[in-house]
């Protein structure tokens, strides 16, 4: 996301938009009827439109990776540490978790991260292990994804909350695991959701969100486009000079 040291989650709007845009289908007309298909689940088998599961998963098999020597290095996030990353997701899950129960509260009404990325704390390892589950099964029921919620308090349509959740689980799930010189594969029904709800977002970026876009080939994976939409580098990595930071995301 952005290079400056503001907030992530500043300009709600323009991330709603987005995921609605996820929702609706805006300007594909040509692929909305099945796109709006695939996302919506069964309303007799009770199932919400999107799985969480395979995002969280890869966030769950990154956690052993992550040794105590490694929490103060830094990832694609600018000017975020390993550390703060792992704070923020900490805090995210479980503020996503109450959008998708209706439970509002200081958990759904508080402007995320209002100070800073918060620093992760001992304990972290078996806190993130069991939020991580119960988040995807609160927004596993249909019911989830019906009505309005909150999160980082504004008011939005339950599903567009879903689709913001998704794209928080596997964008820092990409950062996380670029810092630690780790593989990430996104599934390909994530990385098509995700591209659609990257592009209703300005390339020339949006302040406390995304960077601008970074250029990419033309043949460039799906999951690699959506993260140069988003303001990453694909290739980010570690300078083998000062660990400096090569990239540009939040």
């Amino acid at each position: 996301m952005e290079r400056t040291s503001e907030r992530h989650g500043d300009d709600y709007d323009a991330r709603l938009a987005a995921a609605d845009d996820v929702q609706h289908g805006e300007g594909r007309e040509a692929e909305h009827s099945a796109e709006h298909d695939a996302r919506h689940g069964d309303p007799a088998a009770g199932r919400g439109p999107i799985d969480l599961a395979p995002a969280a998963d890869r966030l769950m098999g990154l956690i052993p990776v992550v040794e105590d020597d490694r929490l103060d290095d830094p990832t694609p996030c600018e000017g975020r540490t390993v550390r703060q990353l792992l704070g923020h997701l900490l805090g995210l899950t479980l503020a996503f978790r109450a959008a998708a129960e209706k439970d509002l509260g200081p958990l759904t009404d508080t402007a995320p991260d209002g100070n800073g990325w918060p620093q992760a704390t001992d304990g972290w390892r078996e806190r993130l292990a069991g939020q991580l589950p119960a988040l995807v099964t609160a927004w596993y029921p249909e019911e989830a994804w019906r009505g309005s919620t909150r999160v980082g308090g504004v008011d939005l349509p339950g599903e567009a909350a879903g689709v913001v959740a998704l794209g928080e689980l596997v964008l820092h799930g990409w950062d996380l695991a670029r810092a630690l010189g780790e593989p990430y594969e996104c599934d390909e029904e994530s990385a098509r959701l995700l591209a659609i709800y990257a592009d209703g977002f300005d390339p020339a970026g949006t302040p406390g969100m995304f960077a601008p876009a970074v250029d990419v080939p033309p043949d460039a994976g799906a999951f690699d486009a959506v993260l140069a939409r988003t303001g990453r580098d694909p290739a980010w990595e570690h300078s083998a000079a000062g660990l400096t930071l090569a990239g540009q995301a939040s």
